[in-house]
């Protein structure tokens, strides 16, 4: 009795989307340095170069051996993803792994011309164990939407300013959700925003940059559990933070039974 009692204990202490160390929430704008293992389910997509991996995108644990990213971010590289990390140039992470992908699937129907469907799957080659470091993040219910304004957090080692630098660290910005009904008027983004995607942001202050792509939209339920709502998918060619060119990420919501079936069937 006292095993299945300690067995509920550890599982429950590490249920989706609830960090033994929460982030550091603040109103502010601008990017900042995320306090250390706050974002347990962030995870970077790593390419073989050579002999070293370097980092090329975002992406999102969801399970034990699953990672939600862009389809974007896939290629024929060889690829890793690094679990557990908050600087990117330390290689000697307490808590941090790095485990080869055993299989990649990408949405059937990416359309890379449209951006559409924007969204793959990477299943992990060995399961991952749960820890203060590593944790998945909470999927949403099917179709849910996040009202204008729900104040949402972009996560990621993207780019610190257009064309500038990729983040060692860590960095956080809070992106305020923008409504479908706004994000797609001539002046935003247009015909280009389906319902199957998320604007944030759009300020001219604060966006999603190179090297976020893939990461997640991470908003946060009644409960007090992290959702992840979108995959960062695209922003505006004119710079990261163009006023009225909010961040646009796949919305996670319109692909859970996508989600379901490829984890069920892999």
């Amino acid at each position: 009795m006292k095993f299945v009692i300690l067995a509920l204990f550890v599982a429950g202490a590490y249920g989706c989307g609830l960090p033994t160390f929460p982030p550091t929430i603040t109103r502010v704008v601008g990017g900042d340095d995320v306090r250390e293992n706050s974002w347990p389910w962030q995870v970077s997509l790593q390419y073989k170069s050579g002999s070293n991996f370097y980092h090329t995108c975002g992406g999102t644990l969801i399970s034990n051996q699953w990672v939600l990213t862009a389809a974007h971010c896939i290629g024929s590289r060889t690829y890793r993803v690094y679990l557990g990390k908050h600087n990117l140039k330390n290689n000697n992470e307490a808590g941090s792994i790095a485990i080869s992908p055993s299989k990649i699937v990408v949405h059937p129907q990416w359309d890379s011309y449209r951006i559409r469907n924007d969204i793959a799957l990477i299943k992990l080659s060995t399961p991952v164990t749960f820890s203060d470091t590593i944790m998945a993040a909470c999927l949403p219910n099917s179709g849910d939407i996040q009202p204008h304004g729900a104040p949402c957090y972009v996560t990621g080692w993207g780019r610190l300013w257009t064309g500038g630098p990729i983040a060692d660290i860590l960095q956080q910005a809070l992106l305020p959700v923008v409504g479908h009904s706004t994000c797609t008027r001539s002046d935003w983004w247009g015909s280009l925003v389906t319902t199957s995607m998320v604007c944030a942001g759009g300020d001219g202050q604060l966006a999603s940059c190179n090297g976020d792509s893939g990461g997640p939209l991470n908003c946060q339920s009644p409960d007090g559990s992290w959702e992840v709502h979108g995959v960062v998918s695209f922003g505006s060619s004119m710079g990261c933070n163009y006023p009225k060119k909010p961040s646009v990420f796949t919305r996670v919501s319109a692909y859970i039974s996508w989600i379901n079936n490829v984890m069920a069937s892999n």
